[in-house]
């Protein structure tokens, strides 16, 4: 009999040991009696502490956590989203295009680079094309670019991109395989929002970037685009 012995009675009692040590100390505790009650105290104690801390859920819970996770949205990955306009949404795009500003067109040529808003008669046709298409952007702000791809149109409108200083512009860009192509300079609507911009589309365009450019415009992009949207 062994002083180490005497310590196990914590983990046998717990059942923590391995099977040497469970075996040597069983035959121990045929000749210790002191240990066989401090094992079965401990025990007795082990089993009132679990029934101390036990809590019967209600029955209800189960379908409360249920329902709870049925109506909780789950996060979407951030990409593209692409999809084809009905018509409760293409009225609803119909608001959002003129009913802040529904005053006709606005042309402007700064620096050689043409600044536009969207003309009723203008939009209306990419909106009812049978092939119209809303796509979500990615990056900075929100942006959505409505397009006919079989009319070579699109609409694009912006929202919640940085604010900048009289020095600077928001530019759009169309990108394909013949390089950037500027679409002109978007105009702020309100301090949150940009005019509606309206845009042909080519065949061989398969992004829309936004670039911050000098009051003016640029030749080509200057800068990485804080928005972009993939057409493909």
């Amino acid at each position: 009999m062994t002083a180490e012995l005497h310590t196990l009675t914590g983990a046998y009692a717990l059942d923590a040991v391995s099977d040497v040590d469970r075996a040597e100390f069983e035959r121990h505790l045929g000749e210790c009696a002191a240990c066989r009650q401090e094992v079965e105290e401990l025990r007795a104690t082990g089993a009132r502490l679990g029934v101390a801390a036990e809590v019967t859920p209600p029955p209800e819970l189960k379908l409360v956590v249920l329902a709870d996770v049925a109506r909780t949205r789950q996060l979407p990955p951030r990409v593209p989203v692409v999809r084809k306009l009905s018509r409760a949404k293409t009225w609803q795009l119909r608001v959002a295009l003129f009913g802040a500003a529904a005053a006709a067109v606005v042309g402007v040529v700064v620096a050689g680079v043409q600044t536009t808003t969207v003309p009723r008669q203008q939009a209306d046709p990419v909106l009812a094309a049978p092939d119209a298409t809303a796509i979500r952007s990615s990056g900075q702000g929100s942006a959505t670019l409505v397009v006919s791809r079989s009319r070579h149109q699109a609409v694009l409108l912006a929202s919640g991109l940085p604010a900048l200083d009289t020095a600077h512009v928001y530019q759009v860009w169309l990108i394909g395989k013949g390089g950037a192509h500027s679409a002109g300079l978007m105009q702020p609507e309100s301090p949150d929002r940009m005019r509606p911009m309206a845009t042909t589309v080519p065949p061989d365009v398969d992004r829309i970037g936004i670039t911050v450019e000098p009051a003016g415009g640029s030749a080509g992009p200057t800068t990485p685009a804080v928005t972009r949207i993939d057409l493909t």
